[in-house]
């Protein structure tokens, strides 16, 4: 069994990741479609979660042959899984690796800074999240699974409030004195972290209750399957949804609600607002057969394809400049000034620049979607 409303919720979080990286210009921006800039949650703060939380979905059915109790696990999963999770951590260094050549083909850079390559990003997370997860549901009961997801989240809230690191206090939830900021300057490098800065938000410490957005995706998926396709289901899903969202913000105020941090309020928090939209998209699309999910579906079968093919055009236009000289404006600043700005100003023409960038990105993947191709990994 397939159900189209995951496909059309994978495909409204890859749409809405592109808009939201790409506005015409990152000072031009409405506030719901920009994170929020420490504690708190936007809209745009969803997307990630969202992708993950519909990852774990996923792997309810691609997993279900090997999670039956009567099936005997077969070795070559674990390399699939594993095979799996190393090309989308390596795109997410070839993402990473290729500003810097970039820079260093176009804006004569130095070469040394490709030995200032950062290690972790958005398809890293993914791929990580993926891996442990998979492994987690492969060799843990149901039972401690859920058991497991807990421990995660309460590990996660007692570590911060307990160790103490580089001269801070213990809690310290502020950049420089985040325990995991700690683990990946420890591990990794300041040099390889986010903008070289004190920690990485899709870093080391930070993966783990990542992990446990996958899970409850999975658990989602698994009661899913299992249920009748009526409105009650759907009810429940909103049900379940509200109460976590419930949960996560009276939670936020002893552990703040925090994306950078993937705080365990966080998880709990943007899980609901997962549920509750997954909720809206069965209800309409698989129990009414509303046919409105048509366009985010296209996007949604080759989420991964769109996601690094976009991050390298920008990248590209990011780098290159049009006309000469010091002050010469990058491409993507160009065409934001010239082609958007004088008709719809500087707001609204940074809006009307990104809402562009997925309508073109949606025709690319129309043509693919009508030819059967589905890149795969």
């Amino acid at each position: 069994m397939r159900f189209k409303s995951l496909d059309v919720f994978r495909g409204i979080a890859i749409a809405s990741m592109i808009l939201v990286n790409n506005p015409g210009s990152w000072k031009q921006v409405y506030p719901p479609l920009d994170h929020a800039e420490w504690h708190g949650c936007t809209p745009t703060d969803l997307v990630f979660p969202f992708f993950l939380f519909i990852v774990g979905c996923a792997m309810s059915f691609s997993l279900s042959k090997y999670t039956q109790t009567t099936t005997k696990i077969e070795t070559n999963i674990y390399w699939r899984i594993a095979r799996r999770a190393t090309i989308l951590f390596i795109l997410g260094l070839l993402l990473n690796t290729s500003s810097i050549a970039l820079d260093v083909l176009l804006n004569s850079a130095p070469i040394e800074n490709f030995g200032k390559i950062r290690i972790m990003g958005v398809l890293q997370r993914i791929g990580l999240a993926y891996f442990i997860s998979a492994i987690a549901i492969l060799n843990l009961s149901p039972r401690n699974q859920k058991l497991l997801a807990i421990a995660v989240l309460l590990g996660y809230w007692g570590a911060l409030l307990v160790f103490a690191v580089g001269g801070y206090s213990a809690y310290e939830l502020t950049p420089e004195g985040y325990l995991g900021g700690y683990v990946d300057r420890l591990i990794l490098g300041s040099q390889h972290l986010y903008k070289g800065g004190p920690f990485d938000p899709e870093g080391l410490l930070s993966t783990l209750p990542a992990v446990v957005t996958v899970l409850i995706g999975y658990f989602t998926g698994e009661w899913l399957r299992v249920q009748p396709i009526k409105t009650r289901t759907s009810i429940n899903l909103a049900i379940c949804g509200l109460s976590c969202v419930i949960i996560g913000h009276l939670w936020g105020f002893l552990f703040p609600i925090n994306k950078q941090l993937w705080t365990s309020s966080y998880v709990v928090f943007t899980a609901g607002w997962a549920l509750l939209l997954l909720a809206a998209c069965y209800e309409t699309i698989e129990v009414r057969n509303w046919k409105w999910g048509r366009p985010f579906e296209i996007m949604g079968v080759n989420a991964i394809f769109l996601f690094v093919a976009s991050g390298i055009v920008a990248r590209i236009l990011l780098k290159t400049h049009i006309g000469s000289g010091e002050n010469a404006p990058t491409t993507y600043t160009w065409i934001y000034e010239n082609w958007f700005v004088p008709w719809a100003g500087l707001l609204n023409g940074s809006l009307a620049f990104a809402v562009t960038a997925v309508l073109c990105w949606w025709l690319i993947l129309y043509g693919m979607y009508r030819r059967g191709w589905a890149i795969k990994i």
